[in-house]
């Protein structure tokens, strides 16, 4: 990235070397002006060559952009916001922006000390995302001067927003089940207060004709295994599949199937949800399960926000994006390592 005297290479070095004016480097270097493609082509061939790197901060005066945006979370392990990252990354790379990463740990302090210091920076846009839909940020966004994205959360009415399809993934889980030919299925989940909760448990209602049992609880593994215990422990027939909530909710289930004696899939198949690989994969048998396409998410959220960033029409409202059915062992399918998606 230096000259061969040692400095660092200027606008002025790639003009001269390329035999323009510095002001035609420049247009060429930024896609300005009516510089025409072959000077344009040659003006980068040679900063390339010279190691030349544009000024981040006088291409973001001239363009009036900082050509970075901030990611606020409350996520702080990252299961959910990494995949949104690499997403958002993978579709704003190219354009040459940054990604500033902030997890607030639900303190809303940290959340508005992260939000000043991204305002600090000059972002071009923000991007909110949270470990559960219905969770409102712990910092007010509505009245920011530059574009905000919900993923994995759901905005103000105004806003542009991107979850995933719980209904559609439920029903997925489901209809698989029902392809085996089972019939008596249960449906073990989470907290009834959580948004995603509710509307699988209504396409999971919904696909056994208004019929079948929801048992809700704690988010985990231990609530897996006490669910089981319950149904193992009651009068009424056991069930021949089962529809888990969660993936660790799922492993528990599997765990406490196998202390009981029963056998999955044989005696009762299981479907996780979330695809979280490091459970979904170890579990054993390995979990078929719903992959909420967290990485897709993120890379739709990330061109919206490049749209809005551009002065681009964005539509508000909440974007739905499907999930789809990873087929693994738990079910006793042939289809085992295969991804199914239904509208």
């Amino acid at each position: 990235m230096t000259t061969s005297h040692g400095r660092r290479a200027t606008i002025r070095d790639v003009a001269l070397a390329a035999g323009v004016s510095i002001s035609t480097a420049s247009n060429a270097l930024n896609g300005q002006g009516r510089t025409n493609a072959e000077t344009r082509d040659r003006v980068k061939h040679i900063a390339e060559k010279i190691g030349f790197r544009p000024n981040a901060l006088a291409r973001g005066l001239l363009s009036r952009r900082s050509h970075s945006i901030g990611m606020i979370t409350n996520d702080t392990y990252g299961r959910l916001t990494l995949p949104m990252t690499a997403g958002v990354s993978e579709a704003l790379v190219d354009h040459g922006v940054s990604v500033f990463l902030c997890a607030t740990n639900n303190d809303p302090r940290l959340a508005r000390l992260h939000l000043e210091a991204l305002l600090d920076k000059q972002v071009d846009g923000i991007i909110f995302t949270a470990t559960r839909l219905d969770l409102a940020p712990q910092v007010d966004l509505s009245r920011l001067p530059i574009p905000v994205v919900y993923a994995f959360a759901e905005g103000p009415d105004t806003s542009v927003s991107f979850v995933p399809d719980d209904h559609q993934g439920a029903r997925l889980a489901v209809e698989h089940l029902l392809s085996l030919g089972h019939r008596r299925i249960l449906h073990i989940t989470g907290p009834e207060d959580f948004a995603a909760v509710r509307r699988r448990a209504a396409a999971y209602r919904a696909s056994l004709g208004g019929e079948g049992e929801v048992m809700f609880g704690p988010w985990g593994e231990d609530w897996g295994h006490e669910a089981v215990h319950r149904i193992l422990t009651r009068p009424e027939p056991r069930p021949d599949a089962i529809f888990c909530g969660s993936d660790e909710t799922a492993r528990g289930v599997i765990d406490a199937l196998r202390d009981h004696g029963l056998s999955v899939p044989s005696d009762i198949a299981v479907v996780g949800f979330d695809n979280w690989h490091v459970v979904a994969a170890q579990t054993r048998p390995a979990l078929t399960t719903i992959d909420m396409g967290l990485k897709e998410l993120g890379r739709r959220a990330g061109l919206a926000m490049l749209d809005l960033t551009q002065g681009k029409p964005v539509a508000s409202g909440i974007n739905y994006i499907a999930c789809e059915l990873v087929v693994r062992a738990s079910c006793g399918t042939d289809l085992a390592g295969q991804s199914l998606m239904s509208s």
